[in-house]
């Protein structure tokens, strides 16, 4: 565990039990939350190397338009 977890958690442990509570859901949310977008990323890997094939095989064929973006001052 991190220090600034452990950090959290010693400042957590000072909350009142409905806060705790709270405080509880919200951290297992947020780890629910990344694991679903860490399985939908992986689930697309393949779909995103066949658009990675397809721009490579455009740009080699020379279809592609460079992106002109305005220069910053």
């Amino acid at each position: 565990m991190t220090k600034l977890l452990e950090k959290a958690f010693e400042e957590a442990r000072k909350l009142p039990p409905e806060g705790q509570g709270a405080l509880g859901a919200i951290i297992l949310d947020e780890i629910a939350d990344e694991a679903g977008w860490a399985k939908r990323f992986a689930e697309t890997q393949d779909q995103l190397a066949r658009w990675a094939d397809e721009a490579l095989a455009e740009l080699k064929a020379g279809r592609t338009t460079p992106l002109e973006f305005p220069r910053r001052k």
